[in-house]
């Protein structure tokens, strides 16, 4: 199963015909700045639609930390975005209080195990909306 460094590298170089559906949903590769270093750090994460943006989930397994990505989209929402061989940039923006129960539900539907990571820490999971620039 592909996982990390080794899934991004795999997803990069076929396009996403490796990698993209992933344990029987779908993952897009979101580059992100590290807010210290400058540096692009590049993530395989599930995402799902939602009209015309894409949209994805900060649980870290229910870690009780955001995972780095989110805090480098928090400082730089400008981020990079790759869904199969459609490479774009995209503004990174947190889900309102109002939106995400809607986007919960939609991303619980291809991975049910968000509902499970929520339980797993005290800190809101965020859902975070990424909105195709140009």
């Amino acid at each position: 199963m592909l996982y990390g460094q080794e899934h991004v590298r795999r997803y990069q170089e076929t396009d996403g015909a490796e990698g993209h559906d992933w344990n029987n949903t779908t993952v897009l590769l979101l580059t992100t700045k590290g807010r210290k270093s400058g540096r692009p750090y590049t993530t395989p994460l599930i995402y799902q639609r939602h009209g015309d943006d894409y949209v994805v989930v900060a649980s870290k397994g229910g870690d009780p930390s955001h995972p780095q990505w989110y805090e480098n989209l928090r400082a730089d929402p400008e981020v990079g975005v790759q869904v199969l061989g459609d490479r774009f940039q995209a503004r990174a923006r947190t889900a309102s209080d109002e939106e995400k129960p809607e986007l919960w539900r939609l991303m619980t539907s291809t991975w049910p195990d968000y509902d499970e990571y929520q339980t797993k820490t005290d800190r809101p999971i965020p859902v975070v909306v990424l909105e195709r620039l140009g």
